[in-house]
């Protein structure tokens, strides 16, 4: 019988990019965060003589061939397992394509634990850990953290995966304006502003401002890149030293006793946390290239922030990866539903889900097929 699993997204809650490595790659430190909404993979799978993949999708958009991450991850795997078989992966598309979740690294490794659920009927083991976070590095670089889950620490140029101590389960709000953003497009413009003098500039302005701004409100948001603080940049003339010093402070940041203390209700619980996080200087260094590039995506951080309304306000927003998706981080469904209204009233597409913490991420993953 054919095996179905849930497909959940993720947002990056930060990003930092450093310098750009040996093999075209740049280093990066990001905090992932898987989130609930998600499409469904359905794998079935048959041990033969032969080797044979198929794939459909609901969404033409979505390629059915070797292009596919699912499908290359499945050709990976069978090499592992050293088993051939029939395989068919079938890809109910209810994420955005390209919008910055993660929805086609997160169908790779839902096909994975398809393809594992499948062949154990037939008396196969799964891979190892370490062989599966092998497979899903060498398919792309935030595929390994769904095999994780929760808040994770990405470092290397994404893959290499590290859990941390969740955060509350929390109201999220995304915006998927109908934008399209070219990742090494952001990455050529980063490296174009950050040159040698430019560094120099930013070292000058992190001395200034050693914080990231909470919440900041719109009158304190740079003109020259609209919805991002102005304050400490991730990235300095060491970038390395800074993405080690990131990777640190996001660490001891979700370690400290607000992460799992008393608080006296769940909103305050929310706002600790994302506050010690917050402390740490974390925002996504992509919002300074892609908003100019895209003003109106400043413009859709701002809505989702909401810091004119404190009632209404949004604890955490920012973009996702390098977009176009943007997410908002609210301490009450109230609060989220607000800000679906204000994304509705200014004609952009929204879907409202929760954070997902790792123990619920892996026990609702497989989907029961007797109910």
């Amino acid at each position: 019988m054919p095996t179905t699993i849930r497909s959940y997204s993720k947002i990056n809650l930060g990003l930092a990019i450093g310098q750009s490595r040996a093999d075209g790659f740049h280093a990066l430190t990001t905090l992932y965060q898987t989130l609930e909404a998600h499409d469904l993979i359905t794998v079935e799978a048959n041990p033969s003589s032969q080797t044979a993949l198929t794939l459909s999708t609901t969404n033409p958009r979505v390629p059915t061939d070797h292009r596919n991450t699912a499908w290359k991850i499945i050709d990976l795997a069978l090499k592992s397992f050293k088993v051939s078989a029939k395989v068919h992966i079938h890809i109910e598309k209810r994420l955005p394509v390209q919008g910055g979740l993660g929805a086609g690294s997160a169908n790779a490794i839902a096909a994975l634990i398809g393809l594992e659920k499948e062949l154990q009927h037939h008396g196969i083991q799964p891979l190892p850990g370490p062989e599966k976070l092998r497979i899903a590095a060498e398919v792309g670089s935030d595929i390994p953290l769904f095999l994780i889950g929760g808040a994770v620490l990405g470092v290397g140029r994404g893959e290499e995966v590290y859990p941390l101590p969740d955060l509350p389960s929390t109201h999220c709000v995304l915006a998927l304006p109908d934008v399209g953003v070219s990742t090494p497009q952001a990455f050529r413009d980063w490296d174009a502003i950050h040159s040698v003098g430019s560094l120099e500039r930013n070292a000058e302005r992190d001395m200034r401002a050693p914080y990231a701004t909470w919440n900041p409100a719109p009158d304190d948001i740079s003109n020259e890149s609209p919805g991002k603080s102005p304050n400490q940049s991730l990235t300095h003339p060491h970038p390395s030293d800074t993405l080690n010093r990131l990777s640190r402070a996001l660490a001891s940041a979700l370690c400290e006793p607000h992460s799992s203390g008393v608080f006296s209700s769940r909103e305050d619980r929310v706002e600790n946390a994302f506050l010690a996080l917050v402390r740490t200087g974390i925002e996504n260094d992509f919002e300074e290239v892609v908003f100019r590039q895209h003003p109106s995506l400043g413009e859709i951080k701002r809505t989702l922030a909401a810091s004119d309304y404190p009632e209404h306000a949004a604890v955490y927003a920012a973009l996702s990866g390098s977009g176009s998706a943007l997410f908002g981080l609210y301490g009450t469904e109230s609060a989220a539903e607000a800000a679906e209204n204000r994304l509705k009233a200014s004609g952009i597409r929204s879907m409202r889900t929760v954070t997902l913490p790792r123990d619920p991420y892996w026990r609702n993953m497989v989907v029961d097929s007797t109910n």
